[in-house]
């Protein structure tokens, strides 16, 4: 969007209530530069809706119908003080009505995230001299030439092949390679840019404008914020490269569900060729600070721990440059697809296009006969083919089988989030919680809460200064700056729950997805769970203070002020409810699944879908259910499956 100056000055108060400085060392928002990053970030958002309630919002916000609404009097924010602002901001947030909190979190999340990662005038925000956080290293200078060279369409053309694949992340990339590897012609779109080893190092902020996706950054109630990669290689060049396979209670889960193969040696191959092309392994988890925590306090408490495998080679430092890796590796030593099955599927003919935004799939006869895709820039172009794989992500491909006409019911249901929240622990020793390797210790004391293998996991992530603040509360400017002040000294347990109910992917009437998801009651419990269980392995490591993202700011002091039972009563009361504790969801699974009726999913045992039998999915949106631990591996190993199984129809 491009702000009038009257709505400018609306989100730069909004901003500067947030974060106003300190009057010495810390600038405002609005001296920091930051506005103008957060309408940076709100103009990539593909939903002109979206933007258009921001514009509605911040023209009505210096307004005296707003002060009635915020509790402020008939006087318009601009005439409020600080004090006054910040109870008119948190009158918004502690609301008994979800859409207000709903817009508090969108305020507070945008305005945070801004502010600690805006670099500002000199280059280097002075937060980050503050807490000890280094600047951005830059591209490393013996980074070398990137491997791939991607097509970019720049005017109206057609493309034939065999397959077109529409997404190139860990079920996309894995699935062009195996095709490839087939003999057959192969095409893979990709929405975003191709970005190697000499293109990171420049901060969280080129990050999120360049390798994660625009939108939707939250589901509809504002209940979970949205996290998807968006490059090529997608999600595998951002995440923490855990590595861990299907656990084998999902598998049967999942057989029980129609497709039998989860249960059979042919996924148990699947999984292990995945595993062995991405050089799966336990030697590069060396224990960093923030791992020490979670395994002493676990351990203390008697419960197992787990090395976590990861897919990087030996060129890992597992240091300073693993905790930024969430914005690409630098040191090449994440096996993404990028340098493994995309890498394969190229030397074998596969063309891979970037800047490919697909509209629609045309369908003639129960058939997929060609996808229909823009350009950034606007330049329309189709690629026919055979046979159409998706693997756009389980937000993306049920929007593009929606807007290409398929019926089944089952399309955009059963969306599983892993909702995630943490705990934090500030301590007396230095964590320095963003360095070290990306995850390395697992915790599965509760991964069973109702015998069913439905329950929490725990583990940890290496926590920058901007995106931390999506699980972080805000009860005033003063207590956030005190909390950021802390930084080096704190650390984060997370819970990830495995959700056993579901939300949904629609589209709105422009073709958007949109995101639907209300933690029930069931799942809230055992997130509940998992809250008490960072809790007490931050106390039992020696936390001097603990505190959760609830929104009304829970928190105590072990052995000084509070109890464990009082944080955890205090949890309960606070709520999980929308906006009532910040919540993420890190893997985006289940919204076309596999199984063995139209009646309960979206696709065939073949991954096929039950409309048009030569559209085939192969991407996270497959999971029957929710894996219940990090899910590369097992969206790799779906598609490496679903790919074998369509090569051997087509050849």
């Amino acid at each position: 969007m491009e702000p009038t100056a009257k709505q400018r000055a609306a989100l730069g108060m909004i901003c500067d209530t947030f974060t106003p400085g300190d009057g010495l060392t810390l600038p405002s928002a609005s001296e920091l530069g930051a506005v103008d990053t957060v309408f940076g970030l709100l103009a990539r958002n593909p939903r002109e809706a979206e933007q258009q309630q921001l514009a509605r919002l911040l023209d009505l916000w210096d307004s005296r119908l707003l002060g009635l609404l915020t509790g402020s009097g008939p006087r318009r924010y601009s005439t409020l003080s600080q004090a006054e602002r910040e109870r008119a901001l948190l009158r918004l947030g502690d609301s008994r009505l979800a859409p207000v909190r709903a817009v508090f979190q969108a305020l507070k999340q945008a305005s945070l995230l801004a502010y600690n990662a805006t670099p500002g005038p000199t280059g280097a925000n002075p937060l980050w001299k503050e807490i000890g956080y280094a600047a951005p290293f830059g591209p490393l200078r013996t980074a070398p030439q990137p491997a791939l060279t991607p097509l970019r369409i720049t005017e109206p053309d057609t493309l034939d092949c065999d397959v077109v694949v529409i997404g190139s992340g860990a079920g996309g990339g894995t699935a062009a390679a195996v095709l490839a590897e087939a003999g057959l012609d192969v095409v893979v779109l990709e929405r975003g840019s191709y970005y190697d080893d000499r293109d990171f190092g420049k901060g969280e902020l080129d990050a999120l404008r360049t390798l994660y996706a625009p939108g939707p950054s939250a589901t509809a109630e504002g209940q979970l914020t949205l996290v998807a990669g968006t490059c090529l290689g997608g999600g595998t060049v951002v995440n923490w490269s855990t590595s861990l396979p299907t656990p084998d209670n999902v598998r049967a889960e999942w057989a029980e569900l129609g497709a039998r193969q989860f249960a059979e040696p042919e996924y148990t191959r699947a999984l292990e060729t995945v595993q062995r092309r991405l050089g799966v392994n336990d030697r590069r988890s060396p224990l960093s600070a923030r791992d020490a925590v979670l395994e002493r306090g676990a351990q203390a408490l008697g419960w197992a721990v787990d090395t976590l495998p990861r897919n990087v080679s030996d060129a890992c430092d597992a240091g300073a440059e693993c905790g930024r890796c969430g914005y690409g590796c630098r040191l090449g030593a994440k096996q993404s697809v990028t340098k493994t099955w995309l890498a394969e599927a190229a030397a074998r003919g596969a063309r891979l296009v970037v800047d490919a935004d697909v509209r629609r799939i045309s369908v003639k006869s129960g058939r997929a006969e060609e996808v229909s895709a823009r350009t950034s820039g606007g330049v329309e172009f189709r690629v026919r083919a055979r046979a159409v794989v998706v693997a756009a992500g389980a937000i993306q491909t049920p929007a593009l089988l929606r807007r290409s006409g398929l019926r089944n019911n089952n399309i955009g249901r059963y969306l599983r989030l892993h909702p995630a929240a943490v705990v934090f622990g500030v301590f007396d020793e230095e964590i320095r919680p963003w360095e070290g390797g990306m995850q390395a210790r697992i915790c599965r004391e509760h991964a069973d809460l109702d015998g069913r293998g439905y329950g929490v996991i725990y583990e940890t992530g290496p926590i920058n200064p901007a995106l931390a603040t999506g699980f972080m509360s805000w009860r005033g400017a003063a207590e956030f700056r005190s909390t950021m002040l802390d930084f080096a000294y704190s650390n984060s347990v997370g819970v990830i729950t495995r959700d056993r109910d579901h939300g949904t992917v629609s589209v709105d009437r422009s073709g958007e997805p949109v995101v639907k998801y209300r933690l029930s009651d069931y799942d809230a419990a055992h997130l509940h769970t998992g809250l008490e269980g960072s809790a007490r392995i931050l106390a039992a490591a020696g936390a001097r203070r603990i505190f959760s993202g609830h929104q009304a700011g829970v928190a105590y002091e072990p052995g000084k002020r509070g109890s464990h039972e009082e944080f955890v009563a205090a949890c309960r009361a606070a709520g999980y409810g929308p906006g009532q504790c910040s919540m993420g969801a890190l893997h985006i699974m289940g919204s076309a699944r596999m199984g063995g009726s139209p009646d309960t999913s979206a696709t065939n045992p073949d991954g096929a879908t039950w409309d048009v039998p030569n559209i085939v999915v192969a991407d996270g949106s497959s999971f029957p259910t929710a894996s219940g631990v990090n899910p590369m591996v097992t969206i790799e190993a779906i598609a490496y499956m679903n790919a074998k199984r369509l090569a051997a129809q087509l050849i």
